[in-house]
């Protein structure tokens, strides 16, 4: 999950090499993946009126469906 984050994430943003992504689990046993970006690209990843990170928490949430577990992305 991880790596699909950090692959769209590179797509989009004007500076990949300030991509960063780490995935931690919760006390609840929610897996949440933690997408970091230039401060300049913040816009791209989130998009108008949310529309770019709503998309990828989609495709989380599907990959997440498939392997049996419960994921959360955040945008710092």
């Amino acid at each position: 999950m991880k790596e699909l984050i950090e692959y769209i994430a590179k797509a989009i943003v004007n500076a990949p090499d300030d991509v960063k992504v780490t995935e931690e689990t919760d006390d609840k046993g929610m897996v949440v993946v933690k997408l970091e970006v230039a401060p300049d690209d913040k816009g791209r990843v989130i998009g108008r009126q949310g529309r770019v990170a709503e998309a990828m928490r989609t495709l989380l949430r599907v990959v997440a469906t498939k392997e049996g577990i419960r994921v959360r992305l955040e945008i710092i």
